[in-house]
């Protein structure tokens, strides 16, 4: 499990593609391998993947090695990586460990679109498409994880179609710490629905469905 607080940014540093397959050597700060073991939970992009391999590269920077398959690379927006690519990591929660946003499995339910990017010196507001499926999973107010990150509705804006838009409203901080602050026009971000709300609204829609029938 995570929290959905990214501990920073990791550069793609090689790609080896396989059939259907890809391993991600990912160079991060050294601090992130202090008592990391092989077969370790680390999410990439809130991506949970298990790390296969790790070293230290100097006294500042270590590498990481992540085996994908290619159902992860096909719900992901990790098949879009190149080398040079920021992604986000957070190491996987400890018992003890302050849970900062909330609890955040790593398994994506979907990807979205930025289709929109307002920005001032303190504030950035970025404005997502996802389809209409998941649109009874958003809320004003309500938790979102965007390549890993916890991040607090702004709005349900709309649903046109086969879309539903959602805002999410970044500080300078969030910027400073995560990939967010490089985001174009039409990239695609991972998206991890709060569980408690599918929960919720599942066992609604469920029971509703009991009584009427």
């Amino acid at each position: 499990m995570f929290t959905g607080i990214v501990q920073s940014t990791a550069q793609v540093k090689s790609i080896k593609a396989g059939n259907k397959f890809k391993h991600f050597e990912m160079q991060l700060p050294i601090a992130l391998i202090n008592n990391l073991e092989i077969g370790a939970s680390v999410a990439n992009n809130g991506v949970c993947l298990t790390a296969v391999n790790f070293a230290q590269i100097d006294e500042e920077t270590a590498v990481i090695g992540f085996d994908v398959i290619d159902e992860t690379l096909r719900v992901t927006n990790l098949d879009a990586l190149v080398e040079g690519s920021a992604v986000n990591i957070e190491r996987s929660l400890k018992a003890g460990d302050e849970i900062g946003g909330h609890i955040v499995s790593g398994h994506i339910h979907t990807t979205a679109t930025l289709v929109k990017r307002d920005e001032n010196a303190d504030n950035c507001r970025l404005k997502f498409s996802l389809h209409s499926q998941w649109a009874k999973y958003i809320f004003a107010k309500g938790f979102i994880t965007v390549n890993g990150c916890s991040l607090t509705l702004g709005a349900k804006v709309d649903t046109e179609n086969e879309f539903t838009y959602f805002e999410v409203h970044l500080i300078p901080e969030t910027l400073a710490r995560t990939n967010l602050r490089k985001l174009n026009v039409d990239d695609l971000v991972n998206i991890e629905i709060d569980q408690q709300t599918i929960t919720t609204v599942d066992s609604i829609e469920r029971i509703m469905a009991e009584r009427v029938g």
